[in-house]
């Protein structure tokens, strides 16, 4: 059925499956939406986006006038800060026109020993004496797979040491299944081997002849790292770490002096870190030290005083973390002594070391911040956004020996601006600024609120508006949310956004219990059998801002993804007379029956955030917030916008759409203003991976919000 031929909103047949545990009976009426290897399940979503299409055909135009605004901000060349190795500078760069970020590099001229034959490509005009190259173009992959809908997204892309060899790996579908192969530079070929499954991280030996990838399971765990020597076959490839625990999951890392083959194994709350000889790539792993349950560590490999030693951050007697020193792997704990202490008033998220500096990312106040501490014993200083409510992060900082680092900062109106860092006196050197045409971030105001939330918890949040736009309850706003996994879902730059505030509408970013932004005792407080927290302070903050005659009370939007779309599914739920528009992006939203079954992605290894409805207490608070066990009574909701994507391996696609028929049903009059839009193509979690088609994609869903806030 084509669009124009539909007339109403699909109808999924009730098929009852009755489900008992700890003495409670639940029906799922649409269970049978799981199966997507089903016809019927393919011909209902198909359905779904056939009427998405009709009931949003009128707002086409403006879908197409916000498309082109958005478009015009991206720069037709965007080319990033250049990371230097030692032969040869690298950077990524968009063409005009492409949806992709190629990556190229441009060797220095005092290392004649390195050719290449790959593609050249303009000169970036920074200084740099030798011709750009071409690396890889990840347009020419998706032009490969559009039989898949031309969609790609690259996993690893990691240059080897000797900077002769590329490993890269791609998803043509947005399963998150990435094939993983390897490129010679000088020759610019591939070699015949690929690893048909691999998964995000990797890392070189440091005679560049073997690389180190994670392999995810059937529930998409990375649970094994394997070696692989180039030239050789990939069935000859060895396993070198395999985790048996379903909590947990693997990653790989290579250190900055490029010595050592980190294997880091996590669940929500444990860690434990192997070291592998990078010299010795077939030596066996290293233990750092043994897990243990609710401690945490991450290693970062550095060289104090002279001498080689560990840096391990952890939180082993620190809810905030501290930083401590080890001479070496040591099974007891014993050797280790406190080089930074814990500061309950500041979050300390990582430790970067480098010849002669540690850099600390921490937070502090809700804000993140950096830590330079020089080596030789000068005093160390904090370096902070320049502007309001804005991120400061380390850039890609790749060499060991250097005496500056390089730092990105943005907002949500300002464009990321990279500069260096002198480690011993603190010297900032911009670099670039990115280019956005039509585009004038001081037209705009950013503030940080705090609300008091149900239970008198300060909550913080995120204000952004044109500078014209007045905080006198009468412009409408869109509230967006996460909080969840200890995330700190800082603002960046986005080149959509400008067409919202532009129209005038406030934008207002919710730091809820759940994430990370006010530290680790902000997660806890939001996870597990707190987690109603995170949907209280959504609720508070739109009650208070509505209240304290800032924004309209009567056209209010929000809008979350994947757990944030579970925000967005719970205070519909909770709170439907609040909100003149939700927009629930890939939702979690069947909380319970996700987290029974073992076998269905990050299903164990979230049991730790959401809770183990096989004991009686966990199963007890969540289904007192489950979107799908809670549908709101029938009248008074507002307009609801789903997504959802058929090949997502994060939220089941069969999640939105059984919450969507459920809907429907329990509401026959409201049903059309209920719509499901449902990628049937290649499409992944987060949504379309080129950069103009992802923007065509924020239009639609603007276009959606706008009219039904009247703007």
């Amino acid at each position: 059925m084509t669009p124009a031929e539909q007339s109403g909103p699909p109808v999924a047949r009730r098929d009852p499956v009755v489900r008992e545990l700890h003495g409670v009976s639940r029906v799922d009426d649409y269970a049978w939406l799981r199966d997507t290897s089903s016809p019927d399940v393919l011909d209902h979503l198909a359905a779904e986006r056939a009427w998405y299409e009709t009931a949003t055909g009128h707002s086409r135009s403006l879908v197409e006038t916000l498309a082109a605004e958005m478009s015009s901000r991206v720069p037709p060349v965007d080319r990033s800060v250049a990371w230097r190795r030692l032969r040869c500078s690298y950077y990524t760069q968009t063409r005009a026109g492409s949806e992709y970020d190629q990556l190229l590099r441009v060797c220095h001229g005092s290392e004649g020993d390195l050719t290449t034959n790959s593609v050249a490509a303009e000169p970036i005009g920074d200084g740099s004496s030798g011709t750009p190259e071409v690396l890889l173009d990840p347009d020419s992959l998706a032009e490969a797979a559009t039989e898949q809908g031309g969609y790609v997204d690259l996993g690893v892309r990691e240059v080897s040491p000797d900077e002769r060899w590329l490993a890269y790996s791609y998803d043509t579908t947005g399963d998150e299944v990435y094939r993983l192969r390897f490129r010679d530079l000088m020759l610019g070929e591939d070699l015949h081997e690929v690893v048909p499954r691999s998964y995000y991280t990797g890392a070189w030996s440091a005679d560049s002849t073997v690389f180190f990838y994670t392999v995810h399971d059937d529930a998409y765990r990375p649970h094994q790292v394997w070696r692989h020597t180039l030239g050789t076959p990939v069935d000859d490839d060895v396993c070198v770490l395999e985790e048996a625990d379903e909590r947990f999951n693997l990653e790989v890392a290579l250190s900055r002096r490029g010595d050592l083959v980190l294997i880091t194994t996590y669940s929500r709350d444990t860690s434990e870190v192997w070291l592998v000889d990078a010299n010795d790539p077939t030596s066996p792993a290293r233990c750092v030290a043994p897990r243990r349950t609710g401690i945490e560590y991450d290693v970062e490999p550095a060289r104090i005083d002279g001498v080689d030693r560990l840096l391990v951050l952890t939180n082993d007697g620190a809810t905030e973390f501290r930083v401590m020193i080890a001479a070496k792997p040591d099974e007891g704990h014993t050797g280790w002594a406190t080089l930074i202490a814990e500061n309950s008033a500041e979050r300390l998220h990582r430790v970067d070391a480098f010849a002669d500096a540690l850099v600390v990312t921490l937070r502090r106040e809700g804000s993140p911040r950096l830590r330079v501490m020089p080596l030789d014993g000068r005093a160390a200083f904090n370096l902070t956004p320049s502007m309001p409510a804005g991120r400061i992060a380390l850039g890609r900082n790749e060499l060991w020996e250097t005496a500056t680092v390089t730092v990105v900062e943005e907002s949500y109106t300002h464009p990321p601006a990279w500069y260096d860092v002198d480690l011993r006196t603190g010297k900032r050197t911009p670099r670039h600024r990115k280019d956005v045409p039509r585009h004038d971030p001081f037209a705009y105001v950013t503030e940080r609120r705090m609300v008091v939330g149900a239970d008198r918890t300060r909550i913080p949040v995120t204000i952004t508006r044109r500078r014209d736009t007045p905080l006198d309850g009468t412009a409408p706003a869109l509230m967006w949310g996460y909080g969840a996994y200890e995330s700190c879902d800082d603002p960046e730059f986005d080149p959509a956004l400008p067409s919202l505030l532009d129209r005038g509408v406030v934008y207002v970013h919710t730091h809820v219990r759940g994430g990370g932004e006010a530290g680790r005792h902000w997660w806890l407080d939001g996870r597990m059998q707190h987690k109603q927290h995170t949907f209280d302070d959504h609720i508070s903050i739109a009650d208070d801002l509505a209240d304290a005659g800032l924004i309209d009370p009567d056209r209010i939007a929000t809008r979350g993804l994947s757990a944030g779309g579970l925000l967005q599914a719970v205070v519909f739920t909770q709170r439907p007379d609040r909100w003149r528009a939700v927009v629930a992006e890939v939702p979690f939203v069947d909380v319970v029956t996700t987290m029974l079954d073992p076998t269905v992605p990050l299903t164990i290894n979230e049991w730790d955030e959401w809770g183990d409805p096989r004991r009686p207490e966990d199963l007890a608070w969540m289904l007192a917030y489950s979107p799908y066990d809670n549908p709101p009574p029938a009248g008074g909701r507002p307009d609801l916008l789903v997504t959802g994507a058929v090949h997502d391996p994060r939220v089941m696609v069969s999640e939105p759409a059984k919450w969507v028929a459920a809907l429907r049903a329990s509401d026959p009059e409201w049903s059309p203003r209920c719509l499901f839009r449902c990628e049937t193509g290649a499409g992944a979690h987060t949504g379309p991976s080129g950069r103009y088609a992802h923007l065509r994609y924020e239009a639609e869903v603007y276009a959606w919000v706008l009219e039904r806030l009247g703007v």
